[in-house]
C-alpha cells in the first residue's frame, strides 16, 4: 500500500514527491494523502526494528492541523455506525454484497 501511495503522489517529504524506496532521516516533515485528508508527520527519530504502539508513538509528532482532524473525526462518527441485519436470514450473499456496495457508495455522494 505504501509503495502504491508513494507512485501516485499522496506521500510527500519536505514538501517533494517521493520515490518508494526514498529513506528516511531523523527531523523530516511527511505528508500523507489519504482518502481526502491531509496528515502531517515530523520524524523525531529512527527505529532499528519493528516495535508496539507505546514506543512507535514515540518517534514521531503529528502536525495534522485541527480542521483535518476534525474533518476525519465527523466521517468516521458518520461512517461507524453499525449496520443492522435481521436475525436469522443468514450472511449477505454475494449479490447481496453488491447491492448493499452499490446502496453505500451512491448514498454518500448525495
Amino acid at each position: 500500500m505504501a509503495t502504491n501511495a508513494c507512485k501516485t503522489n499522496k506521500i510527500f517529504v519536505d514538501d517533494v514527491a517521493v520515490k518508494p524506496s526514498f529513506l528516511i532521516q531523523s527531523g523530516m516533515t511527511i505528508e500523507v494523502k489519504k482518502e481526502g485528508y491531509l496528515l502531517t508527520f515530523k520524524v523525531l527519530k529512527l527505529l532499528s526494528k519493528r516495535v508496539g504502539a507505546p514506543i512507535a508513538v514515540t518517534c514521531y509528532e503529528d502536525l495534522t492541523p485541527a480542521e483535518e482532524k476534525n474533518k476525519f473525526k465527523d466521517w468516521y462518527v458518520y461512517h461507524s455506525k453499525s449496520e443492522v441485519r435481521d436475525k436469522g436470514i443468514g450472511r449477505p450473499t454475494k449479490r447481496d454484497r453488491r447491492d448493499i456496495d452499490d446502496f453505500k457508495w451512491h448514498s454518500d455522494e448525495e
